[in-house]
């Protein structure tokens, strides 16, 4: 296939886009900021809301699919910015869609637009209501809409973790800390927000392998969970974390950590994407050690 990837720089757009040259797929990409290390891949700096440089690409490149991945997703600085959160992911997507011509589109979501689901109610299914609790989760949610009416896949996507992952977010944090003190740079001590929340937790190989199967197999207007149907807390992934670093440390709460809102559980039903013979094929084990080695390596970076 020749596959446009927007967000191409970010941590699941580098990790998508080998993917993707590794079946032989023909991939062109944007991205803001840094130009992403993508040797043989062609990636134009492109803010997303720029519709008519969106569209030249597009027109330029003729892919036979986009995956639109570009986006800010920290659920916790949003608060702080829900407007730039509301330009790049819901305005971006827009001028994205209309860029797009009846390309096919798969949106990239998250679990979040699910909001606060009952324990009993979960694994969540893709049919059960949205309800966002934060403005990341709104914005997703408002650009889900946008996408489903232009007949866009959408791909809701539960925690990806593994290499690569900036440290912004939670089990990179904790990784980062850990070889910090490794390296006798700091004290043996792990900062932490809230540590009961559970998550599923999907190695982001295993989600490149998914945008991939729903770029060809979706059904247009669809939503599609990117799950396990598994859930660990964070808690119990920075014990595993912690093992695999072999770093002694105790673990420290820090109140400026904490989030306005954390939802206490979030699981997915993987049932409608396995059906298109996607797999889950690897462990949070092995997202957590793939995490740690990119850390001991110094490849961390990229936005997600």
């Amino acid at each position: 296939m020749k596959i446009f990837v927007t967000g191409i720089s970010g941590f699941v757009g580098g990790r998508l886009t080998r993917h993707l040259l590794a079946r032989g797929d023909q991939v062109w990409g944007s991205y803001a900021g840094k130009p992403p290390r993508l040797p043989g891949v062609e990636s134009y700096p492109i803010d997303i809301v720029e519709a008519d440089a969106m569209r030249r690409t597009i027109d330029q490149t003729n892919p036979d699919a986009i995956i639109h991945l570009a986006g800010l997703s920290h659920v916790g600085a949003s608060w702080d910015d829900p407007a730039s959160y509301f330009r790049v992911n819901v305005l971006g997507t827009e001028r994205l869609l209309d860029a797009a011509q009846g390309r096919t589109v798969v949106f990239a979501s998250s679990s979040e637009v699910y909001g606060l689901v009952p324990e009993g109610e979960q694994p969540i299914v893709e049919s059960s209501p949205l309800r966002p609790l934060n403005p990341y989760a709104m914005t997703k949610a408002a650009a889900e809409r946008l996408a489903v009416g232009r007949g866009a896949v959408v791909a809701r996507a539960f925690n990806m973790i593994g290499p690569g992952q900036a440290p912004k977010f939670a089990l990179p944090a904790f990784a980062s800390q850990l070889a910090a003190i490794a390296a006798g740079h700091a004290e043996p001590v792990v900062k932490t927000g809230n540590l009961s929340a559970r998550r599923d937790l999907v190695h982001v190989d295993d989600g490149a392998r998914a945008y991939r199967v729903l770029a060809e197999k979706g059904t247009p207007g669809e939503s599609y969970n990117i799950a396990s149907g598994c859930a660990c807390s964070i808690a119990e992934a920075l014990d595993q974390l912690i093992a695999i670093s072999g770093v002694e440390a105790r673990i420290a709460a820090d109140a400026g950590r904490l989030r306005p809102t954390d939802l206490p559980l979030l699981c997915g039903d993987p049932s409608r994407l396995e059906a298109l013979g996607w797999r889950r094929e690897k462990t949070v084990a092995d997202a957590l050690g793939d995490l740690w080695q990119s850390l001991r390596a110094g490849k961390v970076g990229g936005k997600a």
